[in-house]
């Protein structure tokens, strides 16, 4: 996914891109289920954005999940530049990472749960990176998207941060704040692994198991 591309700090918001002020084309349904990728959604349900490096394994990840992802979609989240294109988020100058946002059922599927599946498909202690993926575009991420989802995220994070100390890893590095802004990305990226099943994945987890989700609560 663009590999050359390398930008390892963030930029500063006065120099990012500027963008344009209306969306970029997508896919109106999930090319998987069906569902409507923008909604509305069923009643009750919830949704987080998640970033985890290259959005195309990592939205796999989640539809992939047996019960309770009601849709899954790939986008641009935590920068500046508005509504970006795949090019300019992969240059690092618009401050966004490339995410996943997963609207779920809670009463099916816990955000316990989701983020179990978060932490233990990617490592989260490498910053501005996954593995030979470089650049602020691939940096671990959270993005909730309402308060009460704060003190759950908190608490899974603590939980996986002991496993990891336990297991000699390094500290976690993924940004965590409430959601700004979720730029749907272009029609091509949405589900790709589905579309090219042999498409690149450079996801990989630390082997640590997260110990929430599980009939573990997070204290």
């Amino acid at each position: 996914m663009l590999l050359f591309r390398k930008r390892p700090e963030m930029p500063d918001p006065a120099d990012t891109l500027p963008g344009r002020p209306n969306p970029i084309p997508t896919a109106r349904t999930h090319f998987v289920n069906g569902a409507p990728l923008k909604g509305p959604y069923p009643e009750g349900t919830e949704t987080v954005v998640l970033g985890l490096g290259c959005f195309w394994g990592a939205e796999r990840k989640f539809w992939q999940l047996p019960q309770g992802v009601v849709v899954t979609a790939v986008g641009y989240a935590g920068g500046t530049t508005p509504n970006p294109t795949y090019e300019e988020a992969c240059s690092g100058l618009t401050g966004h990472t490339e995410a996943v946002l997963v609207a779920f059922d809670p009463e099916i599927l816990p955000l316990e749960s989701v983020l179990k599946t978060f932490f233990e498909s990617h490592d989260p202690t490498q910053g501005h990176r996954q593995g030979n993926d470089v650049g602020t575009q691939y940096r671990s991420a959270i993005y909730t998207t309402d308060p009460s989802q704060e003190a759950t995220v908190l608490a899974v994070r603590d939980a996986y941060a002991e496993a990891l100390h336990e297991a000699g890893r390094g500290a976690i590095t993924t940004e965590i704040k409430p959601l700004d802004r979720f730029y749907f990305a272009e029609d091509y990226h949405q589900q790709y692994l589905a579309k090219n099943p042999a498409g690149y994945c450079g996801l990989g987890g630390t082997g640590v198991s997260c110990p929430v989700g599980t009939g573990v609560a997070a204290a």
